[in-house]
């Protein structure tokens, strides 16, 4: 808090996805530049630290 006010400092996103072991080679290739075409993300990026990662969960 800063002068009674919270203010955020990190962001966690954690993405469920739904999708098979065999599209895991592709979701790994977005994810890894996904953020740079964010409005989200490079909007806030530069005043708090955001960290993304995923998991996959069976169809």
């Amino acid at each position: 808090m800063e002068d009674g006010v919270l203010v955020l400092r990190r962001i966690r996103v954690r993405y469920r996805l739904q999708a098979g072991p065999e599209q895991e080679e592709v979701i790994a290739r977005v994810h890894g530049f996904h953020a740079r075409y964010c409005p989200v993300y490079r909007s806030l990026s530069p005043a708090i630290e955001i960290t993304t990662g995923y998991e996959l969960v069976g169809p």
